[in-house]
């Protein structure tokens, strides 16, 4: 595993739980609002495996759940072997994707090994390539929602509020996700001040929000 840095203590990135959450290293994809940029070149880890695990020995019965997300985790070969040794330890395990790699996703949701799944919907399907600013395996993506859909764990969409995704965008995803447990919408920040601002008010997400909750429950975040 290549981890760059973990947080010890979070209260909101496994819903309802007190939760460590690891950043794995490298991304396939260059994402232009990422938030998390100095996380997508595949390179090296900053933080040993071992040391994370040695953490999480001391927190036994303090935090809940361990959040894998990244960059995207399951790039990592070894990542099925590094959520095995953190379910020993007793935690639950969320798990953070953009849903690229369905075969790794089966793999985990096969072997038991997460609990539950955050994958991003970035935007609709004939956009994808424009946000991932790469070329982007669709088919891959809808392979993971089947999964998620059809899975017995929880499991959540969500979507975030970017200038280029249009209020039809939104209503569409929800479409599409119809039969879904959760889908969320999340405001928008720009990692930096050169970023597009916001287009979106408060009130208009509120509004999206309701017009999605037609095909499948829907939240602001």
């Amino acid at each position: 595993m290549e981890i760059h840095n973990y947080v010890k203590t979070s209260l909101i990135d496994y819903p309802g739980k007190l939760a460590c959450v690891v950043f794995t290293q490298g991304c396939m994809w260059n994402c232009w609002f990422c938030q998390n940029a100095e996380l997508l070149s595949l390179k090296k880890g900053e933080v040993d495996k071992q040391e994370v695990l040695d953490f999480l020995k001391t927190r036994i019965g303090k935090l809940d759940a361990v959040v894998v997300c990244g960059g995207e985790p399951t790039m990592h070969k070894d990542l099925p072997q590094f959520i095995k040794e953190i379910k020993d330890l007793g935690f639950l395990v969320k798990l953070d994707t953009n849903g690229t790699n369905p075969t790794a996703l089966k793999d985990l949701l096969d072997k038991k090994l997460i609990d539950y799944v955050a994958m991003d919907i970035k935007t609709i399907s004939k956009k994808y390539n424009d946000v991932a600013q790469v070329s982007v395996n669709l088919d891959a993506l809808k392979q993971s929602i089947s999964l998620l859909i059809n899975s017995n764990i929880d499991y959540e969409f969500r979507t975030t509020a970017i200038p280029t995704i249009l209020k039809q965008d939104f209503i569409d995803i929800a479409k599409y996700l119809k039969g879904a447990k959760h889908y969320y919408i999340q405001h928008y920040l720009p990692p930096t001040k050169n970023h597009p601002k916001p287009i979106y008010a408060d009130a208009d997400l509120q509004q999206i929000v309701k017009e999605c909750n037609r095909y499948i429950t829907t939240k602001l975040r």
